[in-house]
């Protein structure tokens, strides 16, 4: 069993009697959801992300009191509706971090249609969302340019990952040139930052995406969204169906997440160097050679 703490992906080893999804031994995975209500108007519309009621996978409460424990379990029970399967060409340790990082950045560029070959998109922060975005932006078709403040990631985002081009957001030469470029941005940043640049880069009725959760409140800069028509909004995972839609997507361009594979006795390790961002991008835990001893 391969893990991200919230995402899992293992061999399926038992099934039940009203199983019809699954057999013994295929490939699946379960992301960050394992529960939801299953009767309000976001589950009917197969929004489950959004369901007031969902379980999460991890540190969560399902209905009957326990506790979730997600990857960090040795085994876990989920019912199917909340389980993809994952195509056989993927390898399960770099298709896991898609269960979480992927379907973040896949559900906001295909519903809110910017998912459109030859459109332009920003992806803000290289990390362990904006490097699967960027991979899946290239994947749609799209001409995507990276914006960070780290003028060493641009050969990384260019050279590497495939990125058009490359934005040093503390540059404003650089971001003045771009103004007005893109039709959407996906903002990947959980620390505090400024808004008004990147609106400045949208086109006319261009969105920015939000899927990063800075700590502390971000100034809100109505003036360029009234005059340009442009859409401040946020995403945050997926329901199943874009889920599965999503890893079946991945499979068909062979997208993976890019990762540092670890075992269990590393976990705390891997927690000082996550706090330093010194991963690139995901770590990902094994949990089965851990507990077979290798």
């Amino acid at each position: 069993m391969i893990t991200c703490r919230h995402e899992i992906v293992g061999l399926v080893t038992e099934v039940g009697s009203k199983v019809g999804k699954f057999k013994i031994g295929d490939k699946a995975g379960v992301g960050c959801l394992v529960g939801s209500c299953h009767s309000c108007e976001s589950c009917d519309q197969n929004e489950e992300n959004y369901c007031s009621k969902f379980v999460l996978t991890y540190n969560s409460v399902c209905a009957d009191g326990a506790i979730t424990y997600g990857g960090y379990s040795d085994k876990i029970v989920v019912d199917q509706h909340f389980v993809v399967k994952v195509p056989e060409n993927l390898a399960m340790d770099k298709a896991a971090p898609l269960l979480c990082a992927g379907i973040t950045v896949y559900s906001p560029m295909k519903n809110l249609e910017l998912n459109e070959p030859g459109k332009h998109i920003g992806v803000v922060g290289l990390g362990g969302l904006g490097h699967v975005a960027v991979k899946f932006g290239k994947a749609f078709g799209m001409k995507v340019t990276v914006i960070s403040t780290s003028v060493k990631k641009r050969e990384e985002a260019i050279d590497r990952l495939g990125a058009d081009s490359f934005l040093v957001s503390s540059d404003p030469q650089q971001m003045q040139a771009a103004m007005g470029t893109m039709d959407g941005i996906i903002d990947t940043v959980s620390a505090k930052h400024n808004l008004l640049p990147l609106i400045a880069l949208l086109k006319t009725k261009g969105r920015l995406v939000m899927i990063g959760v800075p700590e502390h409140p971000l100034e809100l800069p109505v003036g360029p969204l009234l005059f340009g028509g442009k859409t401040i909004t946020g995403s945050l995972i997926g329901g199943m169906k874009d889920t599965q839609e999503m890893i079946d997507f991945a499979g068909e361009h062979n997208i993976t997440a890019d990762i540092e594979l670890i075992s269990a006795d590393y976990v705390n390790k891997a927690m000082e160097r996550l706090a330093k961002a010194d991963v690139r991008y995901r770590f990902v835990i094994d949990i089965g050679n851990t507990l077979n001893g290798a």
